[in-house]
């Protein structure tokens, strides 16, 4: 193979025929670049240069149309620029949200102009994403008007925008214009960034109000820049207990502090102004809590209920049948030795344990200091206990060597058993009473079904109850209360419970899944895993070995707090509410979110809210500290200014806990039907509301610029795979909802709006590494067929697979540089890796691997994407191929990642968009 840009032999189809000539791109939407396997037209012209600078014209109105020219832009222009802030950054010509100046989003979209500004809006001058230009008082975002049935296709482009700007008075902070005081959106976000300032406004609104927090954004310490105290000083308010922030005020000259969260007067500490390793006098604004919003304090004693306790493992690997049969135990053992060096362990202190569990406990003791190890056999399953007073749970850098004999000896103990038991709830119940004193985690590894002993589980009928109402209470309720009451025991003794479950059979995820969600772990499921697929074992291997990996905080609690008249409601994650606020984890791991409701008890007078997220933890290195976070909102008491800060992705985040509460506690169908009653009642009031002056019944179906992505986040959220109508296994099902219940924001929009990047027809920079050292990735398309080409190429990533879609046209020389074939039916299809050229034998081939490899790399999870290979129908398919069920079902699977479009009993977007003119009243 060749390096060289190629010229490749196509074939041709006559103009309109399916494959046939390119059409020109939707209005209001950029061009598509020319690459170098884009399907020539049949004699005919390309869509020519005047042709889109004729509606390049059409849409530059900003430009040249004095009626979308922003009032007051004379004065804006005046204005002196703000200086560049990461997370809000200054608009820009042209683009909609981050930055638009001239052109009203709605109309660079294709949708409808903007309104004369409502009344009550603090200001007309500036597009969403930029602040008005008003001299005296808070400067809200202006609302801008979209036509949903207009604006298509919807501009996707808008999910990686960051959210409105919250725009705040320069004297807000205790530094004056201070860029780091509010926390970055990764940490810290509202579904509102204008505060109604009444509980009747905000029940008014038919919006959320809660708050979403992410502590960590990277599973390795060294990989956040979050800034750390230089003392023990930590200085709290007397009364509500919060932290010193960036948002206090000062009083008496600087000698006191007055509370942002409930207005008390606080004394500052002398050792402000003291620096104690230096001994010298310090300035005390140049703290770090001052100046930004996230920050670690280093706590003293007196926030130590005990000395920190070390990171504890015990391992509960399943050694049945099945187990040793599918390759769980060996690949296991081996995964955890290759990880043994990654565990964080930088003061030696990590411990760790073995019990291998089918119908007996195999516990293995290791005699200190001496080589070789004993299997200890208990068959007492009804009472278990530990065979031995030591040796069970070990140092591991004292005893690396045995430990390293142990796990390549392991699966050699059990590769002749013919056991089909699997005691989890025992060894469960064992692994807790050798770290129950300590803490720590007991990372589960389960290839059977839980059949002996407490908890024991069995089948449950699916066929007569899938696909009707009573699904959710007979298939994704818990079968055994076992799990959810040890669960709680395991929070109060600060033992975390980690799942993988790999079995090829039913293993009631629904039941099992309560152990990691009480006590902050997680539920990996791996259905049909085998170790003789190459791909599963470098996706369970890859995943395990970064959750031992991950630096997690110990002995943790979480506890939010807002300004007076707010309260914390309703609390939503992995985690166990110790009380009315505070949130128990024993590990917190850093590849989670939470969401918590907010309430409004009364009046809030003030122009300014704040909230503040702490977590008191130990960290992986023995030192007790406090992660602060800290965000402040402007109120008002004008609708328009809600609605034109209303953050889509996290009223999304929202509703999406909420359609999980309402699946298990009533059933699908009204899990279903709560979430397209939300878009019903949002369009009803901003329609009733801030559109009055158009209320006939032919009116256009209105919303906010801001939030006009939620209708269709919302409609995909009912075909995501926890809710679709269509019969999907319980297990499944249980995992999605497990899984949509703790992403963090960008992970969860992924899982529920798929991307989609079109590789035959991408930039020649796509692919290779720009000046910054990192790999371009080409722009999203939107997630329909309508905007494919029958002879191209399409990966599909949804947030836990990746979809490489070969139409079944596709060009002989796109075939070979990407899988060394020219023949479209001898490529391996399903769960598979691209063939390996370099960059000179294949370009294409480097480039759509580098793309592969960038998507896969995710700094914040432990997710490793299989990638599937799928090939489109053809019309000269052989029929050996086309009736071949595993392809069928393949295709399927890949093509129900389009969601704009009809899928199974769901609606396309556009069908849902006409159903939902019929019912906005």
């Amino acid at each position: 193979m060749s390096g060289r840009r190629r010229a490749y032999p196509q074939p041709q189809y006559a103009a309109g025929a399916p494959g046939g000539a390119a059409t020109p791109p939707a209005f209001g939407q950029p061009p598509q670049p020319q690459g170098q396997y884009q399907q020539p037209m049949n004699g005919q012209q390309p869509y020519g240069a005047d042709q889109l600078q004729n509606q390049f014209q059409q849409l530059n109105v900003g430009a040249t149309n004095p009626a979308y020219q922003q009032p007051g832009a004379d004065q804006f222009q005046a204005t002196p620029q703000l200086s560049y802030d990461p997370y809000h950054p200054q608009p820009q010509a042209g683009v909609y949200g981050q930055g638009m100046g001239g052109v009203p989003p709605s109309a660079a979209a294709g949708g409808a102009a903007p309104a004369a500004p409502a009344s009550g809006v603090s200001g007309y001058g500036g597009a969403y994403g930029q602040p008005n230009n008003i001299a005296a008082g808070i400067q809200y975002n202006a609302l801008y008007t979209t036509d949903l049935s207009r604006d298509l296709p919807p501009p996707i482009v808008e999910l990686s925008f960051q959210p409105p700007p919250i725009t705040l008075p320069d004297t807000t902070t205790l530094i004056p214009g201070s860029k780091t005081a509010n926390a970055s959106p990764e940490y810290f976000r509202s579904t509102l960034n204008v505060v109604p300032n009444s509980g009747s406004l905000l029940k008014k609104s038919k919006l959320p109000l809660a708050i979403v927090v992410k502590p960590y954004n990277a599973l390795k310490i060294e990989d956040e820049n979050v800034p750390v105290t230089c003392d023990t000083t930590i200085s709290r308010c007397r009364r509500c207990r919060g932290y010193i922030n960036p948002f206090v005020t000062l009083a008496e000259n600087g000698r006191r502090w007055r509370c942002n969260f409930c207005n008390l007067l606080n004394d500052i500490p002398s050792a402000f102004d003291y620096d104690e390793i230096s001994g010298q006098v310090r300035n005390k604004f140049d703290r770090v809590e001052l100046n930004h919003a996230v920050v670690e304090f280093i706590a003293p004693k007196e926030y130590m209920a005990r000395v920190p306790q070390p990171i504890v493992y015990v391992f509960i690997i399943d050694v049945s049948v099945h187990a040793v049969q599918s390759g769980l135990t060996g690949t296991i053992t081996r995964t955890i030795l290759e990880s043994l060096d990654r565990i964080p362990n930088v003061n030696k202190t990590a411990r760790v344990a073995f019990i291998g569990v089918d119908s007996n406990l195999h516990y293995i003791k290791f005699n200190e200091g001496l080589e070789g190890t004993e299997v200890l056999v208990v068959a007492d399953t009804e009472e278990p206990f530990l065979p031995s007073p030591s040796g069970l749970l070990v140092n591991l850098d004292e005893n690396r060597e045995p430990i390293e004999k142990l796990l390549l000896d392991f699966p050699s103990f059990f590769e002749s058993t013919t056991n089909q038991g699997f005691a989890l709830g025992p060894a469960l119940k064992a692994g807790h009473k050798l770290i129950s004193n300590v803490g720590g985690k007991l990372v589960c590894f389960g290839a059977t079904l839980p059949n002996v002993g407490e908890g024991k589980l069995s089948l449950r009928d699916e066929a007569s109850v899938a696909g009707k109402a009573k699904e959710a209470k007979a298939l994704l309720t818990p079968a055994d209360s076992f799990y959810k009451s040890f669960a709680v025991t395991c929070n109060s003794s600060q033992v975390t419970v980690d799942l993988f479950l790999t079995s090829a059979g039913y293993q009631d995820v629904a039941t099992l899944s309560n152990l990691p969600r009480y006590t902050a772990g997680q539920t990996h499921f791996y259905p049909a895993w085998t170790s003789n697929k190459y791909e599963d074992v470098a996706k369970l291997s890859k995943e395990v070995g970064d959750h031992l990996s991950q630096d997690i905080a110990l002995e943790a609690v979480l506890r939010v707090r807002g300004s007076t008249g707010m309260r914390m409601s309703s609390f939503y994650g992995n985690f166990f509410n110790r009380s009315s606020d505070l949130c128990s984890f024993p590990t917190f791991p850093r590849d989670q979110s939470y969401l918590i409701e907010v309430a409004i008890e009364e009046t809030i007078n003030k122009p300014i809210v704040c909230f503040q997220a702490a977590v008191l933890h130990s960290t992986s290195f023995g030192e007790r500290r406090i992660r602060v976070m800290n965000l402040a909102l402007p109120t008002s008491s004008k609708l328009v200014d809600v609605y034109a800060s209303a953050d889509q992705l996290a009223i999304t985040n929202y509703f999406t806990h909420k359609a999980i509460e309402k699946a298990l506690s009533s059933s699908l169908p009204e899990a279903r039907d709560f979430i397209t009653s939300k878009v019903v009642d949002i369009l009803n009031v901003y329609r009733k509301e801030l559109v009055a002056g158009n209320v006939s019944g032919a009116s256009p179906l209105q919303i906010s610029t801001n939030l006009r992505m939620l209708p269709l986040l919302l409609l995909c959220l009912t075909k995501n795979l926890a809710f679709r109508s269509d019969r999907v296994p319980s297990d499944h099902r249980a995992a999605a909802l497990n899984n949509l219940g703790s992403l963090p924001i960008p992970h969860l929009i992924n899982s529920i709006y798929p991307t989609v990047y079109s590789l035959h027809n991408m930039p020649d920079a796509c692919g290779l590494e720009d000046t910054e050292t990192d790999v371009v990735l080409p722009e999203p398309i939107n997630d329909t067929k309508t905007s494919w080409e029958n002879y191209g190429l399409y990966l599909i990533d949804n947030g836990s697979e990746l979809f490489l879609w070969v139409s079944g046209n596709v060009v002989p020389g796109l075939i070979h540089d990407v899988f060394g074939t020219e023949n479209l039916y001898e490529i391996t299809t399903g769960k598979t890796e691209l063939p390996e050229y370099s960059i000179e034998e294949s370009e294409f081939n480097y480039r759509v691997r580098q793309i592969i490899n960038k998507i896969r790399e995710q700094k914040d999870s432990v997710i490793w994407k299989n990638l599937y290979v799928v090939v489109g129908a053809s019309s000269n398919e052989p029929i050996e191929i086309s009736q071949q069920r595993d392809l069928m079902a393949l295709r399927m699977w890949a093509s129900s990642c389009l969601v704009e479009d009809k899928t199974g009993s769901e609606p396309s977007y556009r069908d849902f968009l006409t159903s939902l003119k019929t019912k906005v009243q």
